[in-house]
């Protein structure tokens, strides 16, 4: 399916659950957390409902995310439903890695095609800091226990934050230890995240290649998204970066996202979109579903506009609770 800018959106982002189990600085306030109520949420026979509609229309890969999607019971058995769907090429997970270790046999086991890890340092008291939970090694060994499928894809997703013990060219080399490729990716002005600093793409590209030498633009295709890749030297992983501030990527937008509470969201950015959580609790058909998301892409915005201070209809909620 193609929205009004003849872009191909081919790929949607699935959120479980707005419940985690890390407060990280920049998505989840410590305190003042006010979950959705269950009976809000999707039931996981309406995710698949939705799901199908879309694989219809011609959506093909499905990531699913939270909140942290692990720590919602029966989450397996849902992905194994997934990655059952006709026209679904592709199911991949993004978590935060701390319930991993306990999960990660039977995502093997249903063949999940990839898995995205959040971890923003090797530092476990900054990792503490950051998050809010003395978490880290329960994470790594999520992350060490995956290395031992090699027909999972394994990415790590780093936000960089302007702090100096963060030590971002250690999180680089990741990719040198392991086969892995690891991700930065600029902080972005929702939620939360507005109250951090931002450290821009270059400048995280030359506190890496103070470290270990030139980058070296790769031009293969990693994945679904927008990150571009780069070579280092005797690296067995690739470097990537997700620069929606300072690399604009709007024009190959292929995305569009599930809330946990059951709205179509065209744009990170804008609260526009569709409720079909309501229209099917209404009794919409499947027919009816489908044509919702086709009207939703019809207000898919051209660009973002994170850039300017006040924009009208912007998102208010964070990370969490839009599935990040």
């Amino acid at each position: 399916m193609k929205d009004t800018f003849n872009r191909k959106i081919e790929y949607v982002r699935i959120s479980v659950t707005d419940r985690c189990d890390l407060r990280c600085q920049y998505c989840m306030p410590e305190n003042g957390v006010k979950s959705i109520p269950h009976n809000d949420i999707l039931s996981y026979e309406e995710i698949l409902r939705i799901a199908r509609c879309i694989a219809h229309l011609g959506v093909s890969r499905i990531k699913i995310t939270g909140g942290e999607p692990l720590v919602r019971l029966g989450v397996t058995g849902f992905i194994g439903e997934i990655k059952k769907l006709e026209g679904i090429e592709q199911v991949t997970l993004t978590t935060n890695a701390t319930q991993l270790a306990d999960y990660i046999d039977k995502l093997a086991e249903l063949k999940i095609d990839g898995i995205n890890i959040s971890m923003d340092t090797l530092n476990p008291e900054l990792y503490k800091k950051i998050t809010g939970r003395d978490s880290f090694y329960k994470a790594f060994e999520g992350f060490k226990k995956a290395l031992e499928y090699p027909d999972i894809k394994l990415k790590i997703n780093c936000v960089p934050m302007e702090i100096p013990e963060q030590n971002l060219p250690e999180i680089a080399g990741l990719a040198e230890d392991y086969p892995v490729h690891v991700r930065f990716i600029e902080m972005m002005p929702i939620g939360l995240g507005r109250n951090f600093p931002f450290k821009s793409e270059m400048d995280t590209m030359k506190e890496i290649e103070r470290a270990y030498g030139p980058l070296i633009p790769y031009n293969g295709v990693l994945g679904n998204g927008p990150s571009r890749y780069y070579s280092i030297s005797g690296f067995k992983g690739k470097i990537g970066f997700i620069s929606a501030m300072s690399h604009k990527f709007c024009d190959f937008c292929n995305r569009v996202r599930l809330t946990a509470d059951g709205r179509l969201k065209t744009c990170l950015q804008y609260e526009v979109g569709v409720n079909l959580k309501e229209a099917m609790r209404n009794g919409a058909s499947d027919e009816e579903l489908e044509a919702l998301v086709l009207m939703a892409l019809e207000s898919k915005p051209k660009e973002h506009r994170f850039e300017e201070a006040l924009v009208e209809g912007r998102e208010t909620r964070s990370m969490f609770q839009i599935g990040g």
